[in-house]
């Protein structure tokens, strides 16, 4: 296809240009500069008769598309050729830190019927805040370009991880989840405040808090389900619980049962690292109706709770038999308030490794063992 030659100083509403990008649904890729809202390079020029793009109204927002449509004055309407598009993530203190910083931002779409499907994995992000405007612009016999004064900027936000993506996302977990060791106790380490405080002020029962912001950056889990975290890890020459943990050297372990039963559901989570070769799954344990549940069920894959390649509860003999995989580290989310007194609390006798904390951890973008072809 033939990309159409644009000049070098194409103008934008508000920030530095970078590279343009080819999008399913966009049409040309050119090196541009930007400053300020007239064209100042004589390759483009202004036609005052253009209709300026008004009332701009995006929808269908996923983690790494939306569509975008406006208002035009008919006057010249059949002139346009083409719509210029400026897109730019919003800088703040939440922002994306791991996104290139090269990304383009200047799209050049052909006139196509509104609304017009904006989509690339390269330059958008999921739940991230981004500004927009357009331009349109009306291809010229010699190749330049007229084109009308910008739009207003509006704002807008990507969306968390599909089903279907954290369906991807699993499908690369399983393969690499290894084989099943058994373990009967789920734990979790706090300093010592922690339970002291659980005792004194919430009568020695354990509350479900917002999940901290680690992992994938468009896990819809993330700072939005409330629950309690624990491991199931175990050594594989012991089948116990580690000695070490990162979280403090207090640790309260509760029979797997308690937690983890036919009146629970579970759903997989999340799938990361963090630049290292271990990998992080996590999957979600909520009573059965619970709001949790609710959550869950409308945001994540359910797994079968004794048939996957994550964490198994079945019954042999009478009793409940719980098994891990090997290969992943297991974090295990809890969405009900539990009680201490199911299980026990002691000091470990191991170190607190504070280097290996996941505690808002932020997910390597390029591995491709834990990546999928969406927004980081």
């Amino acid at each position: 296809m033939e990309v159409p030659r644009l000049s070098q100083h194409i103008n934008s509403p508000n920030s530095p240009c970078e590279e343009m990008i080819k999008n399913l649904s966009l049409e040309s890729i050119q090196l541009c500069e930007r400053d300020g809202n007239k064209s100042q390079d004589s390759g483009i020029a202004e036609m005052e008769e253009l209709p300026v793009p008004h009332n701009i109204k995006i929808s269908n927002i996923t983690c790494d598309s939306f569509k975008i449509s406006w208002d035009m004055d008919p006057k010249s309407k059949e002139r346009i050729t083409h719509y210029f598009i400026d897109l730019n993530k919003k800088e703040n203190k939440n922002s994306n830190k791991f996104k290139h910083k090269d990304v383009p931002t200047k799209l050049v779409a052909k006139a196509v019927p509104l609304p017009m499907t904006v989509r690339g994995h390269w330059f958008l992000s999921p739940r991230t805040e981004y500004t927009v405007a357009v331009q349109t612009a009306s291809k010229q016999v010699d190749g330049d370009y007229a084109v009308s004064e910008w739009s207003e900027i509006i704002e807008f936000c990507t969306a968390d991880y599909s089903k279907v993506h954290l369906t991807q996302l699993m499908e690369k977990a399983e393969a690499i989840a290894g084989r099943m060791l058994k373990f009967s106790v789920f734990y979790r380490n706090q300093h010592k405040e922690y339970f002291d405080h659980t005792q004194q002020h919430h009568g020695n029962v354990m509350q479900p808090s917002p999940k901290d912001n680690s992992g994938s950056h468009g896990s819809p889990i993330s700072a939005k389900l409330e629950g309690i975290f624990f491991s199931c890890n175990t050594e594989f020459n012991t089948g116990k619980p580690p000695q070490d943990s990162p979280y403090g050297r207090y640790r309260v372990e509760m029979p797997a049962e308690k937690l983890f039963n036919p009146n629970t559901n579970l759903y997989f989570g999340d799938l990361y690292c963090m630049y290292t070769a271990y990998h992080y799954v996590i999957v979600v344990i909520a009573p059965v109706g619970s709001p949790g549940d609710e959550f869950c069920k409308q945001r994540l894959p359910q797994l079968s709770l004794n048939d996957n390649k994550f964490l198994t509860c079945t019954e042999e003999d009478g009793s409940l038999v719980f098994h891990h995989a090997q290969d992943v580290n297991l974090e295990v989310i809890y969405t009900d308030p539990v009680d201490l007194s199911w299980g026990s609390v002691a000091e470990i006798i191991g170190h607190q490794l504070m280097s290996l904390s996941t505690a808002n951890a932020k997910k390597d973008p390029s591995c491709k063992t834990c990546n999928i072809s969406v927004g980081r």
